[in-house]
């Protein structure tokens, strides 16, 4: 197969796994978010930069080693097998131990027994990370999307009747726990490797050696990611909490979910041609332009009827988190540009870089939350725009060298799907204030609002042969 096919054939399914799986739990988290509470959702949010942590530890440097890595034999997957059953375990135990310092924190004692609960996910994944990287590293993700959709569905399905039955934030714990212990048994049994040798130490040096510090990059990511929510969940409510999390959860649906699915592709693709370099600035510079003209009209349309979609799936009570919604929209649309420059500094195998980057970006978060903090939770979201458009600046300075393709170049290359988003945002709002002015309900103002905006937007773009759409369509229809 060659290697353009093997890239198509793997975006598919990445999109079908990526978006199926969210599509089954953006209907199943629409349906707790309606039984259950904001308070119940916030508890769950105060943990997440734990468990982020956790997810950090066990799923970031030595499984890209792998995924990257050339020849490798049976005792490689041993080594970091062994190695993340290991790490697991001692994870989950430092988090038991930590679970009442953490509910002192944030004056939650329900958090202890959340905390120790929830983690058990850890362990979990540990039994299979390994089985997963070798998926991605032979691209094989049709497999991988026959095991998270239905995983997904049973572990919603149980956190659902949970709820139903009145366990309130602990429906919200089993459906995690339920999710990922379905996920780890079908990847052992859709794997045909099993760990057959012993502990190498050397190979394991190996692939520590450039793991680690991603594993520190990794780390430090989830924790200023969620520094905001650290602060919000220490000097606000728990309602407040949930309010926040809800608005970054939609935010991601359609931006991270995105990236995500193509970074899984991208990496092991950018890894086959990291030597040929105008090949690699070729393939970047489609894919990132194709990203930016999808997700920027998806952001700019879901920031405009942020308050009729909120009413409509979640009910009013969910209405105070639509203006923090609205802010991060604009995060949204950057967040892709972030994703490619940091794929193209691990691709050209600059872990020490990457590290070095996200260390000066971090310092760059904890300035901006300790000037923004005293001003409210708006205030920080403002902040955070701030930090989304200053960090691709850096991301971008460094990786642009490798690429020869610097910023102010990728800013002129999506410059014109930038535009025309904004005018048919425009046409948008119009058409939504004309509805709602006429008293329309909130259904048909989001579906007359998507359609005026869908419309819009392709056919302009056909008009002025936008090259994004002519790749959504090769992709489209396989050709």
């Amino acid at each position: 197969m060659s290697l353009r096919k093997l890239a198509t054939t793997g975006m598919v399914w990445t999109f079908a796994e990526q978006f199926g799986n969210q599509i089954v739990g953006f209907v199943i988290s629409v349906i707790l978010a309606r039984i259950l509470l904001p308070e119940q959702f916030g508890l769950i949010g105060m943990i997440a930069v734990f468990v982020a942590i956790g997810n950090a530890l066990l799923n970031s440097g030595l499984n890209k080693s792998l995924i990257r890595g050339k020849d490798l034999e049976s005792d490689d997957f041993s080594s970091v097998f062994y190695f993340n059953v290991f790490a697991s375990v001692l994870v989950y135990l430092l988090m038991y131990v930590a679970a009442p310092f953490i509910s002192k924190f944030f004056g939650q004692p329900i958090l202890i027994n959340i905390v120790r609960l929830y983690c058990l996910t850890f362990i979990i994944s540990g039994f299979s990370t390994v089985q997963s990287a070798r998926f991605t590293k032979n691209m094989n993700f049709k497999i991988q999307t026959l095991i998270t959709i239905p995983s997904a569905i049973i572990g919603g399905v149980t956190g659902i009747t949970l709820a139903l039955l009145g366990y309130g934030v602990w429906s919200l714990v089993w459906s995690s726990l339920v999710t990922s212990l379905m996920n780890a048994v079908q990847l052992w049994l859709y794997s045909s490797w099993y760990p057959t040798s012993g502990f190498n130490l050397e190979k394991f040096k190996k692939h520590f050696h450039y793991g680690y510090k991603l594993t520190i990059s990794e780390l430090l990511d989830r924790i200023f990611q969620n520094a905001f929510l650290i602060a919000i969940g220490k000097y606000f409510s728990a309602a407040q909490v949930g309010f926040y999390t809800r608005a970054e959860t939609m935010n991601q649906l359609p931006v991270k979910n995105l990236s995500r699915a193509l970074d899984k592709v991208t990496f092991p693709l950018f890894v086959k041609i990291e030597n040929e370099e105008k090949h690699l600035k070729s393939a970047y510079k489609r894919i990132m332009c194709t990203v930016v003209f999808v997700v920027t009209p998806v952001m700019i349309s879901l920031g405009i009827l942020a308050e009729p979609i909120f009413r409509f799936l979640f009910t009013e009570k969910w209405l105070p988190a639509v203006p923090y919604f609205q802010v991060l929209c604009v995060t949204g649309i950057l967040y892709p540009l972030h994703s490619y420059n940091l794929s193209v500094i691990n691709v050209k195998g600059r872990s020490d870089l990457f590290l070095k980057l996200e260390v000066a970006k971090k310092i760059l978060i904890l300035l901006v939350l300790v000037v923004t903090l005293p001003f409210g939770i708006m205030a920080l979201l403002y902040g955070q725009v701030f930090i989304s458009i200053l960090a691709f600046f850096i991301n971008s300075h460094y990786s642009g060298r490798f690429l020869n393709y610097p910023a102010i170049k990728q800013l002129l290359d999506i410059t014109p799907i930038l535009i025309l988003a904004a005018f048919c945002g425009v046409i948008l709002f119009m058409v939504d204030d004309y509805f709602k002015n006429l008293g329309m309900n909130d259904f048909f103002r989001i579906f007359l609002g998507v359609m005026a905006i869908v419309s819009s937007y392709l056919l302009t773009a056909r008009l002025f042969k936008f090259d994004s759409l002519f790749e959504i369509k090769k992709l489209i229809t396989n050709r």
